[in-house]
């Protein structure tokens, strides 16, 4: 009688990766500042929304209201959920290093691009699910405190549902070069710092040069890259929606891909 041989361990790459992920679910789960952090961008998005649509016609002139980007209105509150999401995308990885947690984490899964992976993949899917979220809660609560029809929209109309979505896309891509940041960086504070400093001084620096300048160099900065992206009416020097959005993933990219690099060649 022949002796059945045990089964051999897999050693496909993604052997053991749904457990990783499961715990790096948890993680993002167990920690408050999570829920803080999400609150704030969900609350603050559909708060202003609704002070927008409550205030701001009565301040405009009738041309004003004609020219407006009433979508990208609606959506203002971006300017304050970015900081949300960008800030959560640094903790997800450097909370671990403040705490000295990274210890315990790389000790169970040596294998760190695999661990960093899976942070990133939570994360991403987190952010893209709750930012996308607050963009249409936020465009329908504004539709709804209209008083009049001078900025009604529809997501029928031109762009309408490519920059209200874009908006979730915005913020999910943000998130994620603040965690390729967070895992270059390795601190809280300097990443955060980074990733500001990124995103606002380069536009700070750019308002004081010409204008035929700014036209040239605007659509390349991160923040106005991004922006075009839930934006209905297009500058005329603008490359286009999805273009000037690849160019603010690209940012991303560069990050998270350093991010991936270094992971492997510093110690914990």
């Amino acid at each position: 009688m022949k002796a059945i041989a045990a089964p051999r361990p897999s050693s496909s790459p993604l052997s053991g990766f749904a457990d990783i992920l499961r715990s790096e679910c948890c993680k993002l789960r167990s920690v408050r500042s999570t829920y803080w952090m999400l609150l704030a961008a969900v609350g603050s998005n559909v708060a202003l929304a609704a002070l927008l649509a409550i205030f701001l016609p009565r301040q405009l002139s009738v041309h004003e209201k004609a020219t407006i980007d009433a979508v990208r209105v609606s959506l203002g509150g971006l300017h304050v959920s970015q900081i949300a999401f960008g800030v959560l995308g640094v903790l997800v990885v450097t909370s671990e290093y403040d705490t000295g947690m990274i210890r315990a984490t790389l000790s169970a899964v040596p294998r760190r691009r695999r661990m960093l992976a899976a942070k990133t993949i939570m994360f991403a899917v987190t952010a893209l699910i709750v930012g996308t979220g607050a963009g249409f809660a936020a465009y329908f609560v504004f539709q709804a405190f209209l008083t009049g029809d001078s900025l009604r929209t529809s997501l029928g109309d031109s762009g309408v549902l490519r920059a209200v979505t874009g908006a979730g896309l915005y913020l999910a891509v943000l998130g994620l070069f603040g965690l390729g940041l967070g895992a270059i960086i390795r601190s809280s504070a300097g990443a955060i710092a980074a990733l500001f400093g990124v995103l606002f001084v380069p536009q700070l620096i750019t308002a004081l040069l010409p204008h035929a300048w700014q036209d040239t160099i605007g659509p390349y900065l991160p923040m106005e890259a991004g922006g075009a992206i839930f934006t209905v009416h297009q500058d005329a020097g603008s490359l286009g929606a999805w273009s000037e959005f690849g160019v603010f993933c690209l940012y991303a990219a560069v990050s998270l891909g350093a991010g991936f690099v270094l992971i492997t060649r510093r110690d914990a």
